[in-house]
């Protein structure tokens, strides 16, 4: 061992006293032959050496549905091609309602092929200039490299947003859902307030809506709050002294957040806000120094029943450690993870992320995006608001229309008395489109009758419309309609379920003697105070305790009262 030491010490100091040369041919003598590096090692070093952003070689072939349109170039058209494209453009923007997406360089089988720095100027200038003819805003969502014969070529990735000339707005409904004291109405505060909290809930205190909410800083009421993008991206709140009127002026999409209850003595009230609200998202809120806790999975649990598409957002990371926000993250994944979820966590951490995660997550409900942020520093709220403004409703044009045709069902969720206006009910239009002037009917009342009415007048977002539609929320006034004759579960009809909530007893398992956990069968509920209006294939839940089931209805058994033998037996009331 001592003699092998010397000699390297030696050859060392040999080697600095020598010429290059020698050196070089030193370090060849003593330095061990590498072992020839199979085909296998290669390939692993190439891949190691690709860059984590890369984008892969391939899109999806293009769909010849939805609001997604690949082009190869755009440069240069003849006239009859430029209008061929704009009409193209217009397709796109309706199906994705308002709302498409282009990638530019991309092949119609989604090879991604790229365009020179000087093409892609001219693409995009092509481009511009159809959205300016159909009345559209274009916003440059990312640009990437592809390695091409090593040419430097980029693909474009572009957002057309154009509010379509029945609607005001775009508008998507989020229900915010976690354990008590996650974060969930700071982070509301902070995002349509446009100022960070001060670490002792300052930013929460205008969505509450109860003296006790204030004390406590815990939420047991469902409150709205708003949040608006214009055109070009930039984002719309009450920053600026603006008013709810002006948001909404200002704003070509909305999304409508609903800051539901955290806290278990309250979960009848989030369950009514996650049944009757009809959110097209739910925003499960975890706080990063606690993790996982309270009503956490029960919550995680009602939105994948429901099939509300989930997304989460770990918040408080400047309370704690990386270590703790990394345990935290990969608690989620675990859970989400396991066989009664099945869902593909992503975690975003760069622009580029949350682009890919709005589409995605829109295209695929197994994908479930996962945001760690700060609403006290601020850190990666930029992400979130990304994802806000690419995330595109679920349902396309032509599912809108369908539901447009039926007959008008406005399901009643509130109910006020406003000075000088008369009784306001609050809800969501399900089907068919509601006008100002509209006579309907409203029922079942406890004797089971339906009472004619009049709607004077509409309200969305606190500003005023004429025309609803069907999956918009709104307030309808009805004049000196009496507040006591209306309750929440009552249905609007042009003639003659899910906001429905009344206490019910088992009348019998059909071909069971008891249910167990995990079990499937066919019960039959009977009401206890007053008859209800359903329908066939509606969601039920139910609970005792802590006891929880939830099915659909199948069948329904008229009330002996009002039973009209000519009526369509779907809906009929219960």
């Amino acid at each position: 061992m001592d003699a092998q030491v010397a000699n390297h010490c030696s050859i060392k100091s040999a080697a600095k006293a020598s010429s290059p040369q020698n050196a070089a041919d030193s370090r060849a003598e003593n330095t061990p032959k590498k072992k020839p590096r199979t085909r296998r090692g290669r390939r692993g070093k190439r891949r190691r050496g690709k860059k984590a952003n890369e984008p892969p070689p391939f899109l999806p072939p293009e769909a010849e549905e939805g609001n997604i349109e690949y082009k190869l170039k755009l440069v240069n058209p003849t006239q009859y091609r430029f209008e061929h494209l704009a009409t193209q453009l217009k397709w796109r923007l309706q199906e994705g309602r308002g709302e498409a997406v282009y990638q530019i360089g991309v092949e119609d089988n989604g090879l991604l092929v790229g365009l020179t720095e000087e093409d892609m100027k001219a693409s995009l200038k092509t481009l511009r200039r159809m959205a300016e003819k159909v009345g559209a805003d274009i916003t440059l969502l990312r640009e990437r490299e592809v390695d091409c014969d090593r040419a430097r070529r980029k693909i474009a990735e572009v957002l057309v947003r154009k509010v379509p000339d029945d609607q005001q707005f775009l508008d998507l409904r989020v229900a915010v859902l976690g354990n008590v004291d996650s974060g969930k109405s700071t982070l509301l505060g902070v995002l349509t307030q446009g100022e960070l909290d001060n670490g002792r809930g300052r930013a929460r205190l205008n969505l509450f809506r109860h003296l006790h909410e204030i004390q406590t800083g815990r939420t047991s009421s469902i409150s709205f709050e708003i949040l608006g993008f214009n055109s070009k991206g930039e984002v719309v709140n009450y920053s600026d002294s603006r008013t709810a009127e002006e948001i909404c002026e200002s704003s070509s999409k909305m999304i409508t957040f609903i800051d539901l209850a955290g806290h278990y003595k309250y979960l009848k009230t989030t369950i009514f806000g996650l049944t009757s609200y009809c959110p097209d998202f739910a925003m499960l809120v975890v706080a990063a120094n606690t993790g996982i806790a309270g009503t956490t999975r029960e919550h995680l649990g009602l939105a994948m029943a429901l099939k509300v598409p989930i997304f989460i957002v770990v918040s408080k990371v400047d309370l704690c450690g990386k270590s703790t926000v990394e345990k935290t993250v990969r608690q989620l994944e675990r859970v989400l993870k396991l066989p009664g979820c099945n869902k593909v966590p992503m975690v975003v951490s760069n622009p580029d992320d949350a682009v890919t995660a709005a589409q995605q997550f829109a295209q695929s409900s197994s994908v479930t995006p996962i945001f760690t942020l700060s609403s006290v520093s601020g850190e990666n709220l930029d992400l979130l608001k990304v994802f806000f403004n690419i995330l595109p409703p679920l349902s396309n044009s032509k599912e809108q229309e369908e539901l447009m045709q039926q007959l008008t069902e406005f399901q009643v969720d509130e109910i006020y008395s406003v000075p000088d206006v008369g009784t306001v009910v609050g809800g969501t239009l399900y089907s068919g489109v509601c006008r100002e002037g509209d006579r309907l009917v409203v029922g079942p009342t406890d004797d089971g009758r339906f009472l004619r009415l009049k709607v004077c007048s509409i309200h969305r977002n606190r500003s005023g419309c004429r025309v609803l539609r069907a999956g918009q929320a709104a307030t309808l006034a009805l004049g000196n309609f009496d507040r006591s004759l209306l309750r929440k579960g009552m249905v609007m009809v042009t003639v003659h379920v899910g906001n429905v909530r009344q206490t019910a007893t088992v009348e019998c398992l059909l071909g069971k003697e008891e249910l167990r956990t995990g079990e499937r069968a066919v019960v039959c509920f009977r009401f206890l105070k007053h008859p209800e209006y359903l329908r066939v294939g509606a969601k039920l839940l139910f609970r005792e305790g802590v006891t929880k089931g939830i099915g659909h209805v199948t069948h329904l058994l008229p009330s002996t009262q009002n039973y009209v033998p000519d009526q369509n037996r779907n809906q009929n009331h219960s």
